[in-house]
């Protein structure tokens, strides 16, 4: 068996006022989430939990974001998280703020033949 790509979703998230890269990726994740509902699994004869879920977040400080918080986002299926260098940052006039936002895609995919 292999794993293969049965879904692609993309997303985009922000922290309007702040710039807290845990929260805009968390939002991202969800936009790209929220707006559907997988029967891919049980279209292939297999559990919800079979699903593999690779996610791969955007934002201009990648170091600062908390896995753990995204990964928790999943519904069901086994995810993993890598966070790369992305998104955008938009400051305030003084620079004391800003607004954060993220890009999310999540690739599902399943063990089949």
């Amino acid at each position: 068996m292999a794993l293969k790509r049965m879904v692609l979703e993309i997303g985009m998230g922000t922290d309007i006022r702040g710039t807290d890269s845990t929260k805009a990726a968390v939002r991202a994740l969800r936009d790209a989430l929220w707006h559907n509902s997988l029967s891919i699994a049980t279209a292939m004869n297999q559990p919800l939990e079979a699903m593999h879920v690779a996610v791969r977040i955007g934002v201009p400080r990648p170091e600062t974001v908390d896995k753990a918080q995204v990964l928790a986002v999943l519904p069901y299926g086994r995810g993993t998280v890598e966070v790369v260098e992305g998104g955008l940052e938009i400051r305030n006039d003084e620079g004391t703020d800003g607004t954060l936002i993220a890009n999310a895609c999540a690739v599902v995919s399943l063990d089949i033949a």
